[in-house]
């Protein structure tokens, strides 16, 4: 091989993105938040949200961090979509004001290589989380349901792709405006 030909391989290499592959599997219970959260979108006349892998690696990453690091003190500096220091990640504490929200938001590139911004619900109940009553509150809380509906600030928002996470008491959904070409469920017995 001539040292001209090595070294244009290399660059198609270095500028050419790599894709990362995430591959999930999920629980029933989180297979079940997945369709109704679509139901709702389709009671309010509004396109289904397409399953996204990666998303869901995001989802259940956290949702198993809150529940094994996070001590849920509503009242506390750092709220549930902080990160902690206990994974493969960079911690990061996102406060009520909101000017941490940029850390929550990059967590889909830095965990699973997803190439946009991810926005999170999350959900918590101290009996186990379960897909119809986190669905539930969600739908009554001002900050999350136009999330789910695309109304208020997120009128705009295409959402491309959708993840899942639940975990013992907590229940996470991550949306995000880039198209996840692993949108396959494959269903397991996570929870």
């Amino acid at each position: 091989m001539s040292l001209l030909f090595f070294i244009h391989l290399n660059l198609i290499s270095f500028f050419t993105p790599i894709t990362t592959r995430v591959d999930v599997c999920v629980s029933t219970e989180e297979k079940k938040l997945y369709e109704i959260i679509n139901e709702y979108r389709k009671q309010k006349e509004l396109d289904p949200i397409a399953f996204s892998s990666k998303l869901t690696a995001v989802a259940q990453a956290h949702a198993k961090d809150l529940s094994e690091n996070y001590d849920f003190d509503p009242k506390g500096k750092c709220n549930p979509h902080s990160w902690s220091d206990e994974g493969a990640w960079t911690p990061c504490c996102y406060t009520n004001d909101h000017k941490q929200a940029q850390c929550m938001w990059d967590k889909p590139k830095e965990i699973a290589g997803y190439t946009g911004s991810g926005y999170e619900i999350a959900y918590f109940n101290s009996g186990g989380a379960k897909a119809e009553k986190g669905l539930e509150g969600w739908k009554k809380s001002p900050a999350h349901n136009p999330l789910i509906i695309n109304s208020g600030m997120w009128e705009k928002a295409h959402w491309q792709g959708i993840g899942i996470g639940i975990y013992k008491e907590y229940a996470v959904v991550w949306f995000g405006e880039v198209a996840d070409e692993q949108n396959k469920i494959i269903t397991c017995n996570l929870n």
